[in-house]
């Protein structure tokens, strides 16, 4: 619990937490209102388009969760953070866990927060969460945003260096598994498996929540159930993680 406390100060106490926090709300909130505000009875809003902008929001934490270990690294801190605590694996823990945890309440609130802002631009519309497809594509977002965090700190533990973790992160989350369904033939298939894909399974599920409207988020291609698909991406930031760890420990602060 001391170890928590101690990387909760530390992460807490520094501009940058705020300020994604701040930009990744502002950033859903404006194009959430964007979004809903153009639909009309032809493309009606939906649960599913309150929540069209969750992954700008999404980008925005993972740079966050970068920046909370190669920040340490640049200025040096880390090494005094090893030497109060020799176990490694532990001081790195605690600080995945505290950042997971800000980045699940982050977005959590953010998703909520889309969705008020929609039923105050569009009262008429039919949003209330009435089904499991509509809560998990609201409420869904906290837990994949906590989930990519622990992914974005695993690339800053073996990264290092905060332009290099951040242009590798946002690079494969904003591009990279969409070019692979460039590659002929067999380009789809690997496309299906890829983790963020399958993470948007999660959110979407098989579009239930868009409630039959084109007017929403592009589905995952994923052939997993979404809870499936949950657990599928926590395997892949388990195993990043435990990438990570062994790499922190071998090598020099």
């Amino acid at each position: 619990m001391t170890l928590l406390a101690v990387e909760r100060i530390k992460l807490l106490s520094t501009r940058s937490p705020w300020w994604c926090a701040l930009t990744a709300l502002l950033l859903t909130g404006g194009f959430t209102a964007l979004v809903v505000s153009n639909t009309s009875p032809q493309f009606p809003a939906t649960v599913a388009s309150t929540q069209f902008a969750y992954s700008f929001g999404m980008a925005v934490i993972m740079v966050l969760a970068t920046l909370a270990v190669t920040t340490e690294y640049r200025f040096g801190t880390i090494r005094t953070t090893f030497q109060a605590v020799p176990n490694r694996t532990a001081a790195l823990l605690a600080k995945t866990s505290v950042v997971a945890l800000i980045a699940l309440l982050i977005g959590e609130v953010m998703a909520f927060l889309s969705w008020g802002l929609s039923m105050a631009i569009k009262p008429e519309a039919d949003l209330a969460l009435n089904s499991t497809a509509d809560w998990l594509n609201v409420a869904g977002v906290g837990p994949v945003c906590a989930l990519a965090a622990v992914v974005a700190v695993a690339v800053g533990i073996l990264v290092r260096h905060s332009a290099g973790a951040i242009s590798l992160v946002l690079i494969y989350f904003l591009a990279a598994e969409n070019l692979i369904t460039l590659i002929p033939e067999i380009g789809d298939d690997i496309y299906k498996w890829m983790p963020f894909n399958v993470a948007h399974k999660f959110v979407t599920g098989d579009g239930e929540s868009a409630g039959g409207a084109a007017f929403g988020q592009p589905l995952s291609t994923s052939t997993l159930s979404p809870w499936w698909a949950l657990a599928y991406f926590a395997g892949f930031a388990v195993i990043m993680l435990v990438v990570a760890l062994a790499t922190a420990r071998k090598r020099d602060a």
